[in-house]
């Protein structure tokens, strides 16, 4: 994502309109230009890129879009690394020491790095250079650091990237945001669920899967005190909410006026017909090794009951509870499963009251003997499922013996 001071907004009334680059032949050009400065630096320093940068910038009126490019390229696709003999506050100790032993002179600093580098040869066991030592002495300076690796996006990803990260910027002053998640596969659902859960964003959920889910969410300009790193999280959801095949949102947003400094009121919609790319991957086929491993074990098993992943969501007020399995009978019946493995006391808490209110009376619970549900004040008396108890894995024989 890009940081306020490179976002592109303009407004018409109280609407916002983040600026959106066009996959033409002048921004594409821009693109490719700026990943071919990058690939011919690497390994060099962070401060020779950013010289270069300068350079390719110039006094053009496109400045700040050759900025959030460049920006994006180096947060997204590069890796920088200190590269010196040992950790530089030691070998700055080090070099120091020594010198400190001697009246200060050119050839006096470069028999200082000799000695160091022989010490450190010896210490190592590799030839380590006196230039080496020279340039490791501040290797840990943000300029000094070296581009070890640049994954080079293609031109139009990257500027995929840049249209993306200026409608997240949109979210950054958000006050509220209101999603209608349109009727889709549940795995989608589940997709989208998972990252308000990820980004611990605070969520009011209603609906169901065969209609739909609207889903209100608090912004970062609601809180008693406002929180830019809210306003990020929300922002991280975008990109995870274009897996999802028909949605809409809007959100309310706290502006600052350009003219008199003052707050207003905006607004700002978007949808599924955006056009918009995401970059994160599809969600994993499973959540923990855990589900995984039972899975494989189940697949093994000769029995008429068909494990299914993709689930039907169970819907609770306020709320939406997943399970992590379904097992379905040839003759019509079935079971939805949630595996409790190794979580903190208030995911507990949450999980079984969830498990409470949804009053879902095909359910089975396999918990880890792991887990302290005494500390973290559960009750099993009252929890309207079929309990399985297991160790360190989860067999699928003990899921088995509970129902049939």
């Amino acid at each position: 994502m890009l940081p306020s001071d490179l976002l592109h907004h303009r407004q018409n009334g109280e609407e916002i309109i983040p600026k959106r680059l066009k996959l033409d032949e002048k921004h594409l050009g821009l693109a490719n230009e700026l990943i071919n400065s990058f690939q011919e630096t690497v390994g060099r320093t962070q401060g020779e890129l950013e010289r270069q940068l300068l350079e390719l910038e110039g006094d053009t009126p496109d400045y700040k879009i050759k900025r959030g490019l460049a920006y994006l390229l180096k947060s997204s696709f590069c890796t920088f690394e200190v590269v010196s003999p040992i950790e530089p506050q030691r070998l700055r100790a080090r070099v120091f020491a020594l010198a400190a032993k001697s009246v200060p002179s050119r050839e006096l600093t470069q028999i200082t790095f000799s000695k160091i580098a022989d010490e450190l040869t010896q210490e190592l066991g590799h030839e380590v250079l006196p230039e080496q030592v020279r340039d490791g002495l501040y290797a840990d300076l943000s300029e000094n650091k070296i581009l070890t690796a640049f994954d080079a996006p293609k031109p139009e990803e990257l500027l995929h990237r840049y249209n993306l990260s200026q409608v997240q910027g949109v979210f950054y002053k958000a006050s509220q945001l209101v999603l209608n998640a349109h009727r889709n596969v549940p795995g989608e659902y589940k997709l989208l669920f998972r990252y308000l859960k990820l980004f611990q964003l605070m969520a009011y959920i209603e609906g169901d899967a065969d209609h739909g889910f609207t889903i209100t969410i608090d912004g970062p300009a609601s809180l008693f005190n406002p929180s830019t790193r809210y306003g990020l999280a929300i922002a991280k959801l975008i990109p995870a909410l274009l897996h999802v095949s028909k949605w809409s949102l809007s959100a309310t947003l706290q502006v600052r006026d350009f003219y008199t400094e003052t707050w207003k009121s905006g607004r700002f919609t978007l949808n599924s017909e955006c056009g918009l790319v995401t970059h994160y991957p599809p969600g994993k086929p499973y959540d923990s090794m855990l589900e995984a491993s039972f899975a494989d074990r189940w697949d093994a098993l000769q029995t008429k009951w068909v494990l299914e992943r993709e689930v039907d969501l169970i819907p609770i007020p306020g709320s939406v509870m997943i399970p992590d399995f379904r097992l379905v009978h040839p003759d019509g019946r079935s079971f939805l499963l949630e595996i409790i493995g190794y979580w903190r006391p208030e995911y507990l808490q949450k999980k079984f009251a969830q498990v409470r209110r949804a009053q879902c009376h095909n359910l089975i619970l396999a918990i880890s003997e792991r887990l302290n549900l005494d500390k973290a004040g559960v009750k099993l008396n009252d929890v309207p499922a079929r309990i399985v108890w297991f160790k360190d894995k989860l067999l699928p024989k003990s899921v088995l013996a509970v129902i049939e």
